[in-house]
């Protein structure tokens, strides 16, 4: 007798091409139905055109028929919306309220130490005016999808990233925009985006307390909002509007991370406080979070990043930071069917 695990266990070898993961970590998948040998598989259409579902489709059938007892496979096909396929079970939003504090270097690290985890992770780059997050990554391709939905685009360690700058024919284009268009390109990232099956979705914010970090708060289901800050006085003081406009939204403020906390010189042991004391405890307190850790001046980090490479950084402070995060952030119940390091084939069009 076939099982709709024996099934799905096939589905999840299908990687949608595009976004390359599986159809079931996409939660394309909407029925299968078994009765006498014959299997018929519903999936969603959802940002697929027509060429890809009949590869899909074709791929699908392959797989399931080769699967002993099977005598008949059919596959349709039919156009969710992407909100509905998404199962998101983490939005983690990290703010500042100050620009140039490192708001994408630690949500691009909060992400990265998540992966590493093992867990399965999105980032929402809602920084629409001055995205940094392909750059951080080394991310170039452009979004699949259309009309229907957007698939996102992932990262070498397959961590998904959408961001406004993708979509741009020039990156260096500027996003010369009013605040309500700026706040709706966000709440489609939310809602036309095909994100899948994530146990965390981290969001990059803009700075300040104004649109979009409010469409943010107001359109997505947050769990929590973590603040990033620098030693400064003065960016202390409009940190804390960030922990006060988190408070008045009824956001649960996780934890901090003090950016650009010191420099070590490893050649003689030693840190230097270049932009004053560390404010670490006292932003903690202000916040009634923990100190998740204390980022230096790393110009290793600083090289990755503009290679691209931020997946390879390593250091004991991030090391700090990872440990922080997986004790206020503890791994989800497992999702089910995670197609990294389940599918041994990467399948495409070119197949």
């Amino acid at each position: 007798m076939v099982s709709e695990e024996q099934v799905r266990s096939e589905l999840n070898r299908v990687l949608i091409p595009g976004v390359k993961r599986s159809l079931v970590m996409m939660n394309y998948v909407r029925s299968v139905v078994i009765g006498d040998g014959k299997i018929e598989i519903a999936l969603a259409a959802t940002g697929l055109n027509e060429s890809i579902q009949d590869w899909v489709g074709s791929k699908v059938k392959d797989l399931v028929s080769k699967i002993p007892g099977v005598t008949d496979v059919q596959v349709t096909f039919a156009i969710v919306k992407p909100v509905d396929l998404n199962q998101v079970k983490n939005i983690v939003a990290v703010m500042s309220g100050k620009g140039g504090v490192g708001k994408s270097l630690v949500a691009s690290l909060i992400a990265v130490a998540l992966n590493r985890r093992g867990d399965e992770v999105g980032i929402l780059d809602a920084d629409i005016t001055g995205p940094s997050i392909p750059t951080i990554f080394g991310t170039r391709e452009m979004p699949a999808g259309g009309e229907t939905g957007i698939l996102p685009v992932l990262s070498r360690s397959g961590i998904e990233i959408m961001s406004f700058n993708l979509l741009l024919p020039n990156e260096e284009d500027a996003v010369i925009w009013r605040g309500p268009l700026i706040s709706r390109a966000v709440s489609q990232f939310w809602e036309d985006v095909v994100w899948g099956k994530l146990d965390y979705l981290v969001v990059d914010m803009p700075p300040g307390t104004a649109d979009v970090p409010l469409t943010v708060m107001q359109t997505l289901p947050l769990s929590g909002v973590i603040i990033v800050f620098t030693p400064q006085d003065l960016t202390a003081m409009i940190v804390k509007k960030a922990v006060n406009m988190a408070r008045k939204m009824d956001k649960p403020i996780l934890g901090v991370v003090e950016n650009m906390s010191y420099l070590y010189l490893p050649e003689i042991n030693k840190r230097f406080e270049v932009f004053g004391r560390s404010k670490g405890e006292e932003m903690a307190h202000v916040a009634n979070a923990s100190l998740l850790g204390q980022l230096p001046i790393d110009p290793e980090l600083a090289k990755l990043c503009d290679q691209g490479n931020i997946e390879a950084y390593t250091s004991d402070a991030f090391t700090e930071v990872s440990r922080s995060l997986a004790a206020i952030l503890p791994q989800p119940p497992t999702i089910g069917d995670k197609s990294r390091g389940v599918i041994k084939e990467c399948y495409s069009l070119r197949d």
